[in-house]
C-alpha cells in the first residue's frame, strides 16, 4: 500500500491505495516560472499579439477603462496594473482620465479595501475605481441585442471610455470554455439581464469546459464585446503557486486565443482511460471553502471517471454550498431533473450552480469528504464521508476491491482529456 497526502481546507488528508490500481495522477505541467514578470509584461505589451502598441493606441485628452478582476479570481493585478498605467500615463494621459473598473459580473460588491488590495495602494491612491452593480440597471448603458436575443448592457464609466482595456487571468471555465478575454467585458462589467440571458445557454451541448468554437456562449460574448469592442488586452497564465507562468497582450480576441492554447498546454492532462474511480482534492483553502469554489473540481473530475463510476472529493467547504439560491434550488427539488427543470423554466444566476452541480451527478456517484453536515450533504445530493476511510469503503463497496483509480492533487487545476490509444 502507498500512502498520499492531499490539500484538504488549510491542511491535509491522508490514505492508503494499492499502486497498482493507480492508473493515472494528474498533475499540470512542469513550466518555468517567469523570473522577471514586470519585463515579461513591458515586453508583452509593446510588441503585443494582433495589434499595435499601446502607445500608438492611446493619445493625449482621450480617456481610458481598465477592467479588473475581483478576489474571486487570481491575476495578480497589482502587478501587471502599475505597468499598463505608466505606459499610458508616458504618453500625456493624465491620471484623472483614467479609471479602473472591476469586473464582478454577478457577484458581491468590493470593499474599499479589497480593492486596494486588488491593485496596490499607489495605484489606488491615483486612478479612480468602481464596483460594476449588475443589478443597478442606472450604472449601465444599452448597446443592443446579440443575434441569440441577449440585451447589451454595460457599465456607463466603460460604456463612455474611449478605450477599454481587459485585463485578467485565463484558466478553463465550465460552460465558457475558458475564462478570460472578453469576459473581463461581459459578463463582467455587464447587467444582470445580460449575464442572465448569456448563462442561460449552459443547456447547449456545445458549452462545455475547454470549448470556444461551436460554444454559443463564447460566440454570444464576443458578439457583445463587439457592439463596444475593447481596444486592448492583458491576460496572464499563473501556476498552482499563484505565479506568473507566461503573459499575452493585444487584440483582444486573437491574444485571449493564443493564452488558451497555453493553458491547454499546460493545464490539460491526457488520460488513456476513463476509470471506475476518481480521487480528486480542489487543492485546499480556498479553492474548497465552499461548494461554489468545489465545482470547478467536479468538473474536471467528471472528465476522468467513467460512466456508472465513483468520484470522491476532497473539499472542507467551510463556508458551506456558498448560495443561498442554489441552497434554496436544492431544498425544492430531489433529483438532477428535477433541477435541471426546475432552471430551465426559470433561469437565474446562482439557481444555475444547482444545475452546474448536480448535472454530472448523472454520469457518477460523488463522494463527499467535507466538514458540512451529513444531512445537508445529502440534501445537495452528494454522499457524504466524514474522513477518506469513509469514502474509500463507500466507493468500494459500489466497485469491488480492485477499481481503476485516476488521482487528480490538483483537481480545480487539471482538465482530464481522453487520448487515443484508451
Amino acid at each position: 500500500m502507498k500512502q498520499y497526502h492531499y490539500k484538504y481546507g488549510h491542511g491535509e488528508a491522508g490514505f492508503s491505495l494499492d499502486p497498482a490500481l493507480v492508473a493515472a495522477e494528474l498533475a499540470i505541467k512542469d513550466y518555468p516560472v517567469l523570473t522577471d514578470p514586470v519585463a515579461a509584461i513591458e515586453a508583452a505589451i509593446r510588441e503585443p499579439i494582433g495589434a499595435a502598441p499601446l502607445w500608438e493606441i492611446v493619445s493625449p485628452g482621450q480617456t481610458v477603462a481598465f477592467i479588473v478582476n475581483d478576489p474571486t479570481r487570481v491575476a495578480n493585478t497589482h502587478v501587471f496594473l502599475p505597468v499598463l498605467i505608466e505606459e499610458i500615463h508616458a504618453v500625456g494621459v493624465p491620471y484623472d482620465d483614467m479609471c479602473i473598473v472591476f469586473a464582478l459580473g454577478s457577484h458581491r460588491l468590493m470593499t474599499e479595501a479589497e480593492m486596494i488590495e486588488e491593485v496596490g495602494a499607489d495605484v489606488a491612491a491615483k486612478i479612480k475605481m468602481y464596483n460594476s452593480d449588475c443589478k443597478d440597471l442606472s450604472q449601465f448603458k444599452y448597446f443592443g441585442e446579440t443575434s441569440r436575443g441577449t440585451p447589451v448592457y454595460f457599465h456607463k464609466k466603460v460604456a463612455e471610455a474611449n478605450h477599454i482595456i481587459l485585463t485578467g487571468s485565463v484558466v478553463h471555465h465550465f460552460f465558457s470554455g475558458f475564462g478570460g478575454g472578453r469576459k473581463a467585458l461581459f459578463p463582467g462589467v455587464a447587467a444582470y439581464e445580460t449575464i442572465r440571458r448569456n448563462h442561460s445557454m449552459m443547456f447547449d451541448p456545445n458549452a462545455v469546459i475547454g470549448k470556444l468554437d461551436g460554444n454559443p456562449i463564447y460566440h454570444d460574448q464576443i458578439e457583445g464585446a463587439e457592439m463596444r469592442r475593447p481596444s486592448f488586452l492583458l491576460n496572464v497564465v499563473l501556476n498552482e503557486e499563484k505565479q506568473f507562468l507566461k503573459v499575452f497582450a493585444g487584440h483582444y480576441i486573437n491574444a485571449h486565443r493564443e493564452a488558451c492554447a497555453f493553458v491547454d498546454e499546460v493545464y490539460g492532462a491526457p488520460i488513456r482511460q476513463e476509470t471506475d474511480m476518481v480521487i480528486a482534492s480542489c487543492g485546499g483553502y480556498p479553492k474548497d471553502i465552499n461548494i461554489y469554489q468545489l465545482q470547478k473540481t467536479m468538473d474536471n473530475a467528471w472528465c476522468a471517471v467513467r460512466e456508472g463510476g465513483v468520484v470522491i472529493i476532497l473539499g472542507e467547504c467551510e463556508e458551506g454550498s456558498g448560495s443561498a439560491q442554489y441552497e434554496k434550488m436544492m431544498q425544492q427539488c430531489r433529483t438532477p431533473d428535477e433541477v435541471e427543470a426546475t432552471v430551465r423554466q426559470d433561469f437565474q444566476i446562482g439557481a444555475h450552480k444547482a444545475y452546474a452541480v448536480t448535472r454530472l451527478m448523472k454520469k457518477a456517484e460523488f463522494i463527499l469528504v467535507s466538514a458540512m453536515e451529513p444531512d445537508f450533504v445529502r440534501m445537495l445530493l452528494f454522499t457524504p464521508a466524514k474522513d477518506m476511510a469513509e469514502a474509500l469503503t463507500l466507493a468500494h463497496a459500489k466497485l469491488g476491491p480492485a477499481p481503476s483509480i485516476t488521482l487528480m492533487p490538483m483537481g480545480s487545476l487539471t482538465v482530464p482529456r481522453l487520448v487515443s490509444g484508451g
